[in-house]
């Protein structure tokens, strides 16, 4: 996520982009949109924040599938915060949807699980850690 402040529970609080080859997409929507990009080390691979032109505030993300993210269908993802991730997973169970990826860590900012609502799209919930 790109802001360190808690984000209000129902909000989009960030969207990337997951793909086999985050260079090639980089570089497509770098010329596309005009977007530059600061690599995010995931160890021995970088994956991007996208920068608008004139921003110094990444907007998005593209990364690549592979490690944390290899699960991770090729879709702009919407992450949307909620109260508390465990019980949104459980309600998502109960009214027919499905928790495509469990939850996982966002280095020390939150945590994220990934899921698809019954008409079929995905979307990430995002529970941030209460400093």
């Amino acid at each position: 996520m790109a802001s360190s402040d808690t984000p209000k529970v129902g909000t989009v609080v960030w969207t990337d982009l997951t793909v086999p080859q985050a260079e090639l997409l980089r570089d497509f929507y770098g010329s596309v949109v005009g977007w530059t990009h600061e690599p995010v080390s995931m160890g021995s691979y970088n994956d991007f924040s996208m920068v608008p032109p004139g921003s110094t505030t990444p907007a998005t993300g593209i990364c690549h599938a592979r490690g944390v993210n290899e699960d991770l269908p090729p879709v702009w993802m919407i992450y949307i915060a909620v109260e508390r991730l465990e019980e949104s997973l459980e309600r998502c169970r109960e009214l027919g949807g499905t928790v495509l990826a469990a939850p996982r860590a966002v280095g020390n900012q939150g945590r994220y699980a990934v899921i698809r609502d019954p008409a079929g799209a995905v979307a990430a919930l995002y529970e941030s850690v209460t400093p």
